[in-house]
This record gives C-alpha cells, sequence and structure tokens, in this order.
C-alpha cells in the first residue's frame, strides 16, 4: 500500500559506501583508510580535552582549523572553506554552484557519489567515458556544461592527470565552476591547488580521511577563491551553522602542524604501494599506475568477483563492484607491510 504523502518523497538510490564489519580480527583493505594513527600531538589533545567546553557551541567559523589550513597552504583565510568530510564539502558545493538547466559532467567511471548529489539535488548530469586506460579524454569536457567534477588522482582507477590537462579544462570553462576532488593527492600527486589565483572558478576539495588518518573525525575543505568561498559559506550559514564540533576542529588543526609525523606516514604508504605493486604483478595481476593509497587490479586469469569472495571468508576486506567496464578490478587500500604480505599469501592460496 502507498500512502499518498509518499507521492512528495524525494526518492534516489543512496551511495554504498564500503562495509565496515563488527569483527576486528580482520584485515581491513576495502575502504582506503590509513593504516597508521593520527599525529602524536592529536593523542595529547584528546587526553586534555576540557570536557566542560561540550556544553558550548562550536565555532561557526572553524577558525582554529581554517586558520592551520590557510597557514599551511599560504592562502587567506577567506580562500578556506571547511565541512564535515569532504563529502559534506562537495555536496554543500553541488548546493551551491550547480543549478543551471545544463548538465554537470563528471566520468563514468569514477566516485559512486557524484550522481547521487545530482540525483538529490535534481541536477542534470552526463558521464563522459574513460579512454581505455581510464584516463580522461579533455575534449569530452569542453562541451556545453553546468558545472564539472572529477578526481585526482580518479577513484577507483587511482590514476593521476597532468597539471597542464586540468588547466586546459579549466580554460574551456570559464562559464563553469571547475571542482577538482584531490582526496588522495598527497600520496604522489601534484595539486592543482596553484592554479586557484589564475582562475577564479576553480574549487580544490582534499580531506583529512586518507593522508591525516583522521577519517574517523570527518574533516573536508575546499579550496578557492575568496568569491567561491564565499558563496559556499552563504549556503552553509543558510543550512547549519555548527557543522563541525569542537573537538575535530582542535586536533584538526593540531593534525596540520605535525608536518614531520605527515610526511613520514605518507611516504610509508607509497614505498608500500610500491612493493605492493611488484607482489601482485608476480602473482598475474595487472593495474593501473597508482598514485593513490589503494591499487585497483586486474587477473589475467581470474575473475575478481571471485577473488573477493574467497578473500573474505579468510577476514580480508577488499572494494568490488559488479559494475560495466571494473566488475573484473578489486580496489585493495594499501595497508601496513604486514598486513600486504598476509593478503599476498592468501592470494596465492587463491590463484593456485
Amino acid at each position: 500500500m502507498i500512502n499518498k504523502w509518499e507521492d512528495n518523497v524525494r526518492r534516489v538510490v543512496p551511495y554504498t559506501p564500503g562495509e565496515q564489519p563488527k569483527d576486528k580480527n580482520i584485515i581491513k583493505l576495502n575502504t582506503n583508510e590509513n593504516p597508521y594513527p593520527p599525529a602524536p600531538s592529536v593523542r595529547e589533545i584528546l587526553d586534555n580535552f576540557d570536557v566542560s567546553q561540550m556544553r558550548l557551541y562550536p565555532n561557526p567559523d572553524s577558525e582554529i582549523l581554517v586558520n592551520a589550513i590557510s597557514e599551511r597552504y599560504n592562502l587567506k583565510q577567506e580562500q578556506v572553506f571547511v565541512g564535515v568530510g569532504s563529502d559534506d564539502v562537495i555536496s554543500m558545493a553541488f548546493m551551491t554552484f550547480f543549478n543551471s538547466d545544463k548538465p554537470i559532467l563528471f566520468p563514468d567511471v569514477t566516485y559512486s557519489f557524484y550522481d547521487v548529489w545530482a540525483d538529490v539535488y535534481r541536477i542534470p548530469y552526463k558521464t563522459c567515458p574513460l579512454r581505455e586506460d581510464f584516463k580522461i579524454n579533455p575534449d569530452d569536457y569542453k562541451q556545453e556544461n553546468g558545472g564539472i567534477i572529477f578526481p585526482n588522482p580518479n577513484a577507483p582507477t587511482g590514476v593521476l592527470e597532468s597539471i597542464d590537462m586540468i588547466e586546459d579544462i579549466i580554460k574551456s570553462n570559464s562559464d563553469s565552476v571547475v571542482m577538482i576532488d584531490e582526496a588522495y593527492i598527497d600520496f604522489g600527486g601534484k595539486s592543482c591547488l596553484p592554479l586557484i589565483e589564475k582562475y577564479d572558478n576553480l574549487l580544490v576539495i582534499q580531506t583529512f580521511s586518507k593522508s591525516r588518518s583522521m577519517a574517523g573525525m570527518r574533516i573536508g575543505f575546499a579550496m578557492g577563491s575568496e568569491k567561491l568561498i564565499k558563496y559556499m559559506n552563504d549556503v552553509k550559514f543558510s543550512v547549519n551553522s555548527y557543522t563541525m564540533n569542537s573537538v575535530t576542529q582542535i586536533c584538526g588543526a593540531e593534525a596540520v602542524r605535525d608536518e614531520k609525523y605527515f610526511t613520514e606516514t605518507v611516504n610509508k604508504i607509497i614505498a608500500t604501494r610500491e612493493y605492493s605493486k611488484k607482489k601482485l604483478a608476480e602473482l598475474g595481476f595487472t593495474f593501473t599506475d597508482s598514485m593513490s593509497n589503494f591499487i585497483f587490479a586486474s587477473h589475467k586469469t581470474v575473475n575478481a568477483g571471485y577473488i573477493f569472495e574467497e578473500l573474505k571468508k579468510r577476514k580480508i576486506f577488499v572494494r568490488y563492484w559488479n559494475k560495466p567496464r571494473i566488475n573484473n578490478y578489486m580496489r585493495i587500500t594499501v595497508g601496513t607491510d604486514e598486513e600486504m604480505d598476509l593478503l599476498f599469501k592468501a592470494l596465492e592460496e587463491i590463484l593456485t
């Protein structure tokens, strides 16, 4: 029975996040989390936090965090927007900038939240097919549009695009806002952040969930021209002024300041990733040249869906999508060296 009020429900197919198993005795390589803890100074903040502050609303401007980010990236405070994870930031950006009747553009193989947000906000969209090597064809983004978004490196492929190619797209779309989702940029890529000084329609989005080991605290941020950031803040303060709690703001600022620990952790993940590529190749896998904290791999003879299920039986979780073009690929998060060696041992069993 359908109730009359259901005629007014906004129906969408929701995003499906990576599985978060309750069993702690597993090797979790399915959600691109960082295998190392946050900066040690974050622990100190939590140990010494004055809980009496919890009775007060947090700073709506997230001033301490915005200041830390602006100093780290040599920006004005007015060029930084923070939100509850990069998902929140991107959602707010969709709501703010994608209000044309023209379709927004993004790749056909990419972060699967983009079409969900488009449906939620009733934004028309068009997907542009990646090339066979999973790289973007820049010509696809030179058609009429209401905005553009894509990750760099892309997810789930891990493919990194050049700054020159990105700038070509931005230059060709002066009438649209172009968003570059740089969730994985710290793992070997070069950020297009310097381009915000040349193009006032460019929004660069990053996160603390990957390279700064703070997925559980939900911190994302965007950087762009003062005009773009002001528009986003206007929308934010029209929806919810107190989006980020006080503890998160303080811990996030502390994590940004500990550059030494950040660099050490990122370099460990990069080293493990490159080692893992060699091991996977020895086992008969092919993969893109990932510049992220995961590897997008396909075996030459054994189906990815079968490998995924067999790994799960062994309490090793990776990510698999039964979707066109990628239904024979697994996305494997880079864990510690010990975790990856256990993965390779399990793969040897499965493949023999």
